[in-house]
């Protein structure tokens, strides 16, 4: 474990918690089950969503972050080295903040019924779900800390001397094939805004696209959109998609480096994604609305990798974003004109 620094002041809370959202119920066999009990009932596909809500500033609008592939909630907290993460940040902001894991990962869960039938000869193996990890190898050219392990970019923000505590974060992936579809995250999320009667939602890498889709659903209640290094925006949206996408404040956030070879099967470098956002902002500009880049090196900020959340840096970028949902979505009474 890296020192854990202690920040000051105290974090002043009215509440926190946690429970969970989504789901349904699942009629499921003894076998399915495990065989430790007779046949019956189960909850599947619910997320679990853990809050802190500020002492003050109940009226800003609140934040759902989501984090991206082989990740949980874990990516927005404290930082591998030990900072404050961007959870505790916004709230200390005026922010209420909700942190989900994805359905079928960390304390949400994933559905056993699949592994059980296979394991009783019921269902062929090769009906089993791809389970994904990235391997501490490939982590460095890919989250583009290095392009190659053990070399950082001499200007790297990441806090590679703990890329270790990174490591430790991962966890096995059921959502290449192991969730059903369409992504039960996806209505969770929309019913989780909903339910807060209107938020920022907020997506990184896997679950960058995300808050489009979420706000698809429901878009009265997403009242601005984040999409932090999404692994690619979405090209096929239709013209009726583009002008509800353009109703809504959309900010999409990259990190530098993205010309390097991921070294994965699904891009060949993350400026494929970023151009791909590029596009999608084109579109939805033209249809008047108010979507933008945040690219920090037009800054002059050099460095930062694709988990932007824990860099060196990471409360300075956030500043870019509270500064951003302050000018485009205002309060919680929804987003400014």
């Amino acid at each position: 474990m890296e020192d854990l620094q202690t920040p000051s002041p105290p974090l002043v809370l009215k509440a926190q918690g946690s429970f969970f959202i989504g789901g349904e119920k699942s009629e499921q066999t003894r076998t399915e089950l495990g065989g430790f009990g007779p046949a019956g009932h189960i909850a599947v596909n619910q997320m679990y969503v853990r809050y802190m809500v500020p002492q003050r500033g109940f009226r800003n609008v609140p934040v759902v972050m989501v984090h991206g592939a082989t990740l949980t909630g874990k990516s927005w907290e404290t930082t591998p080295d030990g900072r404050m993460g961007w959870d505790e940040y916004f709230v200390r902001k005026g922010h209420p903040v909700y942190v989900p894991d994805q359905v079928g990962r960390g304390r949400s869960g994933f559905n056993q019924a699949l592994f059980n039938d296979v394991r009783a000869g019921s269902t062929p193996p090769g009906n089993l779900p791809n389970i994904l990890r990235f391997s501490d190898e490939s982590v460095w050219p890919n989250f583009r800390f290095g392009a190659k392990p053990g070399a950082p970019f001499p200007d790297s923000q990441f806090p590679v001397g703990a890329v270790d505590e990174l490591s430790k974060q991962g966890v096995p992936d059921l959502s290449f094939g192991g969730i059903p579809t369409p992504n039960p995250t996806l209505k969770a999320l929309s019913e989780l805004a909903v339910q807060l009667k209107g938020a920022v939602l907020m997506g990184h890498s896997q679950s960058g696209p995300f808050p489009l889709a979420a706000a698809l659903l429901n878009p009265s209640a997403a009242k601005g959109l984040v999409l932090v290094e999404p692994g690619r925006c979405p090209a096929n949206y239709t013209e009726e998609q583009i002008k509800t996408l353009a109703s809504i404040p959309i900010l999409v956030v990259f990190g530098d480096h993205r010309d390097i070879p991921t070294g994965i099967s699904t891009r060949a470098s993350w400026q494929e994604s970023f151009e791909s956002c590029q596009a999608l902002i084109g579109r939805i500009q033209a249809a008047g609305g108010k979507a933008q880049m945040f690219n920090p090196p037009e800054r002059g900020i050099r460095g930062n990798s694709h988990m932007i959340m824990q860099d060196r840096n990471n409360l300075q970028i956030a500043d870019f974003v509270l500064q951003w949902v302050e000018e485009r979505v205002g309060k919680r009474g929804g987003a400014k004109k």
